[in-house]
């Protein structure tokens, strides 16, 4: 399974929402808060092309996006395989 990386806040209900749907597809995940880990914030703008919203998903190296692009994803039958690498 490819490593996911989730950048997260805390209070984010979207957060939340995201980490759910990964952990009912059985995908282990690193988690960074971006208010708790210095930089994390602008660590995760750069690799996210710019994007500022939390959550930001990775799936490997390939930028998912956030929640509901997580979601779009999974209805599209392209999440799995994306996991599985």
């Amino acid at each position: 399974m490819q490593p996911v990386t989730i950048y997260t806040t805390s209070w984010c209900p979207y957060c939340t929402a995201a980490k759910t749907l990964l952990r009912d597809k059985g995908a282990a995940f690193t988690e960074i808060d971006v208010e708790a880990k210095a930089g994390a914030r602008k660590e995760m703008t750069e690799r996210a092309g710019g994007r500022t919203s939390v959550p930001q998903i990775f799936v490997g190296e390939t930028h998912v996006g956030g929640c509901d692009d997580l979601y779009a994803l999974d209805r599209a039958g392209r999440l799995d395989p994306l996991l599985a690498g």
